[in-house]
């Protein structure tokens, strides 16, 4: 006679690779999460007050590496202009090369080619009332080059600050190294549109991938746990149902 004997180290085996699987695809997202970030995005210090309320002063920032001609009306980019300063610097991009952004209407809104922009993300100034500058102008931007203001209007130095120079204080597109997506902290998230431009021709910038980014580390970050707890927990719900069964219980089939 022979016989075979069932066991449950079949079942056993199939979790520890299950177990295994996970872990190992879990570190391809989360360690390929991380290194598709660090080749999309470059991690920033805000230096000055002069985007609040949008990016408060010292806030940790991520800006999408793109190229000057990809920038649009509304971006928040990080640029480096030796004329401006010797650090890089973060404004807001208020018009484009041919473009005439003047301030300001009678409503106190910034106009670019005549058409008014509301920008909701402004503070109001010492009379209670929320206008575009405190100052008035008006200026063509040279080709290629774009016109930068500070979210804070009333204590930004900006392409206001620089108009008596050449470029009328625009500064040129080859001097953008960063668009900015999201404040990482304090967390804010993704930056809110800056819908105001969305009217005017060419339209706002899309989001980056930083959501895309987030969910790929979250989901490296579940399975590499569920992966790693899965092997401890199925032994000890293992022994838990040896320790139960008398011995000789298993059952013999065959003959």
């Amino acid at each position: 006679m022979s016989g075979t004997i069932r066991t449950k180290g079949g079942r056993g085996r199939l979790g520890r690779v299950l177990s295994g699987l996970a872990v190992a695809v879990g570190c391809v997202l989360f360690l390929g999460g991380f290194v598709w970030g660090a080749v999309l995005y470059q991690p920033y210090t805000v230096p000055t007050d002069s985007m609040t309320p949008t990016l408060d002063v010292g806030s940790k920032i991520l800006a999408q590496r793109i190229d000057g001609e990809e920038v649009r009306r509304g971006d928040v980019v990080v640029f480096h202009d030796p004329l401006w300063g010797a650090s890089p610097m973060v404004k807001r991009v208020a018009a484009v090369g041919g473009d005439t952004v003047a301030c300001c209407d009678r409503d106190g809104r910034l106009t670019v080619n005549g058409e008014p922009v509301d920008e909701p993300y402004l503070l109001p100034g010492p009379g209670g009332r929320t206008i575009a500058s405190g100052q008035d102008f008006s200026v063509t931007v040279p080709r290629d080059n774009l016109f930068l203001l500070g979210d804070d209007r009333h204590v930004s130095l900006d392409s206001r600050t620089h108009m008596e120079e050449a470029g009328r204080g625009s500064v040129p597109r080859s001097m953008v190294v960063g668009r900015v997506d999201a404040v990482v902290w304090p967390a804010k998230g993704l930056l809110e549109p800056p819908t105001g431009f969305a009217g005017l021709p060419g339209g706002i910038s899309r989001p980056g991938p930083f959501k895309a980014l987030l969910t790929t580390v979250a989901a490296g970050t579940v399975l590499i746990l569920v992966g790693a707890a899965y092997g401890p927990v199925a032994d000890r719900l293992t022994r838990r149902r040896s320790e139960g069964t008398r011995p000789g219980a298993r059952e013999r089939v065959g003959a």
